[in-house]
């Protein structure tokens, strides 16, 4: 077993921005399983989304839902059930964050405060779901079954939004923004949840260290390129680079979304091949 892995965002990373497709991505993704190296979906998805896009892959592997929010491992997918899960619908899940019920009642409380600034998928609908970002009505379906967080787009004033978030954050929240929208969940992100993720994975593999990259494209997922080992920041064609602290073992693309991801994926296997 090797002890490579890969965590990837999936929209404008794995998935084009506006088209959704990961044509680009296959020939790395081939070479990705030939080598047993599993891919991790780390994203603002839900499980239903995920689910969609891993059966489309024949990706069996672990996941990362909303921004952080609940691993998902397979049942069986190690030889034992790791810590700190609990078995439910055929995964271990190993939850991070409160319910989506839970910030719901806060935003409720929120639309009186600042009426008209923003809307989110529960107060959209499928309808309202699907003109916010494009996708098919069975695709926004998907999209709105959400079990740990609320996506937000906010349209009022930079300064009430900075307000906004603030009281979200006295709530509990880690509010995380995205291409789109503002996340709403509690106090979790992407790269706590891999950290937990690679550390299980070493210990099913029996293993000291595990090498890892993690690809991503926006702010929301500045907290997991900035755990892995290697942080592979995907050009995007709405938004700059993410801003990093860290300056070491960071890949650039040039090519947007999955033609970035396939050319970064396939620089760090071969950097990475002599020591796996």
């Amino acid at each position: 077993m090797t002890g490579r892995l890969v965590f990837t965002d999936l929209d404008g990373t794995l998935l084009d921005h506006h088209s959704y497709s990961f044509a680009p991505a296959l020939p790395a993704l081939e070479q990705l399983a030939q080598l047993g190296v599993p891919v991790i979906p780390t994203t603002s998805k839900t499980r239903a989304e995920i689910e969609s896009i891993r059966m489309a892959l024949g990706n069996e592997h672990p996941f990362i839902v909303e921004n952080g929010a609940a691993v998902f491992i397979p049942v069986g997918y190690f030889s034992s059930q790791p810590l700190g899960t609990v078995e439910r619908d055929g995964y271990w899940i190993h939850e991070r964050s409160l319910s989506r019920s839970h910030w719901l009642e806060h935003l409720a409380v929120l639309s009186h405060q600042y009426p008209g600034q923003f809307e989110s998928f529960s107060s959209a609908g499928v309808d309202g779901i699907v003109a916010m970002t494009g996708l098919s009505s069975e695709a926004a379906r998907l999209a709105n079954h959400r079990e740990y967080s609320e996506p937000v787009r906010w349209l009022g004033s930079d300064d009430n939004k900075a307000e906004f978030v603030a009281r979200l954050r006295q709530k509990g929240a880690n509010p995380l923004q995205g291409g789109r929208f503002l996340s709403v969940a509690g106090d979790c992100d992407k790269g706590r949840a891999l950290v937990w993720l690679r550390q299980a994975f070493a210990e099913a593999w029996q293993i000291e260290q595990v090498a890892d990259l993690a690809a991503g494209d926006s702010g929301n997922d500045v907290a997991m390129l900035e755990a892995a080992q290697t942080a592979l920041v995907i050009r995007s064609p709405v938004n700059d680079f993410p801003e990093l602290k860290r300056t070491g073992d960071v890949i650039y693309s040039d090519a947007f979304g999955p033609a970035g991801w396939a050319k970064g994926v396939e620089h760090w296997l071969a950097s990475t091949h002599s020591a796996s």
